[in-house]
This record gives C-alpha cells, sequence and structure tokens, in this order.
C-alpha cells in the first residue's frame, strides 16, 4: 500500500489517513508500508522529506530505544515542545513556553542493558527489539556517554555467569558516577537462592578485572572497590544502589538552575520527591529546606553528605510517603517555596495539599507531561497563575518530553 504522511503520532509514528501508523517516516512523505489494520510497516520511502537524515546509529530501525533519529534535529525538537503545549491545551492552560533543552548525544549517564545468553565468556547484551521481547545486542549506543559503549565488551563478560537458571532475564542498570561504573543486576532468578557462589566470584572477578565501581545483584554488595559518588551542586552524595539519578548532567545541571533561579528569595523550602538530594541541596543553599521521598535508602545517602557540605542553610530529611502520606498543608504552613519532583504517576494527592497551603511558589519538574498537566490544573483552580515552563529533551531521539515550571500565587 502507498501512504501520504500526514502527521507524527505520539510515539513517533507518521500517521496516514485511516488513521495508519508507519514507523520512521515523517510529515509529507510518500511511503510504500506493508501490514493490515492500524499499524504497518514501512517498505520504502518513495519521496523522502526534506528533513530526513541519515540515522547516527547502526542499529537504528531494530533498536526499540530510538524512534526518531532519521529526523532533522529543529524540527524534532520544535515537534516535541508542539506536542508538551497540545497537553497543556487539553487541561485548558495556556502559559509561556520557554526555549528547549536539548542533550546532546553522548551524555547519557544512566541506561538499562538487556542480557541474554551467549557464549561462556560473553552474553548477548542491548535493548529491546521493537514490538518484541527480543534482544538486539548492541555494539554502539550514539546516546550513551561513550564510557559506557568502551565498556560494553567487559559488561558481556560480566552478564555471562548469570544464567545458572535457565529462567533467568538479567537488566543491568548502569550508572556512570565519579568513581566509573555503577551495576545493579536484577532479573537473576532466586527461586534456587540466586547465584551460586561460584558464579558470584565469577561476577565480583570480572567486575575488578573491568575496574568497575560497584556491582550489586537487585541491590546486594557483589563487588565494591569504593562508593560510588556523584556531585550534586555543592554536596558529594555516596549512592545508595539503583539510585535515580537524572538521565544526563546537563539536563539536572539546567533544571537545577530554572529551580534555584524561581526559588530565590525563599525563607523556608519543601523538597518533595526529593531522592539523593538533586535539588535538596542547591536549594539549601537559598534557605533551610525540609527533604521528604519514598525510599528511605536516598534519604540516607542524603544525610550521609550533610556533613561534607559546610554553608547549607540547613536540610531536614525524612522517609515518607508522599502519595499514602502527603505533607499536610498545616504541615506547610512556615513553607512559601515548595519544590516537587514526582515519578511518572504524577503528585495528585501532594499536589492537592500544596493547593490547600499556603505557599506562595510551587517548582515543579516532571517526567511526564499528562500527569503534571492535571496536577498544574488542581494548582491553577485553587488560584496558582502558571508562570513558565522549560521543555527538557534528555531522552534523545525518542518521543519522551520532560519539563520543569513555577507556579506562584
Amino acid at each position: 500500500m502507498e501512504l501520504r504522511i500526514e502527521s507524527l503520532g505520539g510515539e513517533g509514528d507518521g500517521v496516514a489517513a485511516g488513521p495508519v501508523f508507519v514507523p520512521f517516516t515523517l510529515p509529507g512523505e510518500r511511503v510504500r508500508a506493508q501490514g493490515s489494520g492500524e499499524r504497518r510497516e514501512l517498505v520504502e520511502v518513495l519521496e523522502p522529506s526534506a528533513e530526513r537524515i541519515e540515522p547516527a546509529c547502526p542499529h537504528f530501525g531494530a533498536c526499540g530505544g530510538c524512534a526518531l533519529q532519521h529526523w532533522a534535529h529543529g524540527s524534532y525538537l520544535a515537534w516535541k515542545v508542539e506536542r508538551l503545549g497540545v497537553t497543556l491545551a487539553r487541561q485548558h492552560i495556556e502559559t509561556e513556553i520557554l526555549a528547549p533543552f536539548a542533550a546532546a548525544p553522548g551524555t547519557r549517564r544512566r541506561v538499562a542493558l538487556h542480557a541474554r545468553r551467549g557464549g561462556p565468556d560473553g552474553a548477548r547484551l542491548g535493548y529491546k527489539t521493537r514490538r518484541s521481547w527480543d534482544l538486539v545486542d548492541i555494539r554502539a549506543c550514539p546516546v550513551a556517554d561513550p564510557r559506557i559503549t568502551a565498556a560494553l565488551p567487559a559488561l558481556k563478560r560480566l552478564a555471562a555467569p548469570l544464567f545458572e537458571h535457565p529462567k533467568s532475564a538479567p537488566t543491568l542498570h548502569l550508572t556512570l558516577t565519579d568513581a566509573g561504573l555503577d551495576i545493579d543486576i536484577t532479573g537473576v532468578e532466586a527461586k534456587s537462592g540466586g547465584l551460586s557462589a561460584d558464579a558470584r566470584m565469577q561476577v565480583a572477578e570480572r567486575a575488578a578485572a573491568a575496574d568497575f565501581a560497584r556491582v550489586t545483584l537487585a541491590g546486594e554488595a557483589a563487588y565494591m572497590i569504593g562508593a560510588p559518588r556523584v556531585r550534586l551542586g555543592p554536596v558529594v552524595v555516596s549512592l545508595p544502589p539503583g539510585a535515580f539519578l537524572q538521565a544526563t548532567v546537563e539536563a539536572e545541571a539546567a533544571m537545577a538552575a530554572f529551580a534555584t533561579e524561581a526559588a530565590a528569595g525563599a525563607a523556608r523550602i519543601a523538597d518533595l520527591y526529593c531522592g539523593v538530594g538533586t535539588f535538596t541541596f542547591r536549594l539549601a543553599e537559598i534557605a533551610p529546606v525540609y527533604a521528604a521521598d519514598f525510599a528511605a535508602e536516598a534519604i540516607q545517602a542524603l544525610t550521609g553528605a550533610l556533613a561534607s557540605a559546610p554553608g547549607l542553610k540547613g536540610v531536614t530529611a525524612e522517609a515518607r510517603d508522599l502519595a499514602r502520606r502527603p505533607v499536610l498543608a498545616e504541615e506547610l504552613k512556615r513553607v512559601d517555596v515548595a519544590v516537587f519532583d514526582p515519578p511518572r504517576a504524577g503528585a495528585a494527592e501532594q499536589t492537592a495539599e500544596l493547593a490547600r497551603s499556603g505557599v506562595a511558589r510551587v517548582i515543579a519538574v516532571s517526567c511526564n507531561p499528562a500527569t503534571f498537566a492535571r496536577d498544574a490544573r488542581t494548582l491553577i483552580d485553587a488560584g496558582f497563575r502558571l508562570e513558565r515552563v522549560l521543555p527538557v529533551d534528555q531522552f534523545l531521539w525518542s518521543p519522551h518530553i520532560e519539563l520543569a515550571a513555577v507556579f506562584s500565587r
């Protein structure tokens, strides 16, 4: 079937009349596609768009990680910003949308690689294929920091001993830290007690040979030469296994700069969903901070780092599930600025309390524009004004867009 692509859908697929969705196509292109139903596969581009470019990755098209490497960067980024505006409009929200921050290739410090059984000296390692549980055994990843790409052969050797049980399907969660690669492995079959002592020894030996900083098995240490550390503003934090960090250092810095500028002049700040302190320590250079997060390990890391951070205005931290037990409006009486950075589900319960509180300014960071728009609507209905939004593209060549925003009343 020949199709004329009219627009792009939310997942980055081209959309023709019907609608019919065809991946790796661009608006205005005439293409030949095969298949049936709404979703087809691209066979040939008959009339390419002037904005079509050569993909940066040899695995593009098979790998399920990137959807838009074939689109010129300016148009790709403009599409993401437009989608953010459409999402806000669905909640009848209008605001100033700033020029977006865009991550560069080779800057991702966090990736998750799936492993499958290979030879005795190396597993197959990579990302899942499009719409499949199969694996693309990668040899390059232009999104990731080059130090992660350079470690791929050693990571494949590290994963080889993880397949003692036939049902094991390990995932290696990699974080590039100041001490080197921190690797938390999940998905190793544990019904028979997990890995044998011999397999654990092989993992430790291969980690040492590769000079990895730490390897943990679902949070349990298998090898560590030194605590993986990262700098968060003025403070160096020792990371717990599997700790959340922003995907790129540059995006973290852009969002932190946005938050601290918006929080200037605060008398007391609440940092909700604070994690290991991505924004906490920077905010504590402005005013005393109350920090809360559901992950007790993250709070321990945050408080443990405070001793190395003289000159802060003060930080009080608490492990608290903000969905089940949000910080109440009454508890926020002395707070004039609140920051929240929730998971993809958003912060409906906590936003309701912020709406009831006397907080004058709210700074939101979100990885999901749809749940952000819902929470923003709650604040706006309570008298807040959404002043501005910063789009953040740190998941390069994906349809995913993040944001930071500031509300005041």
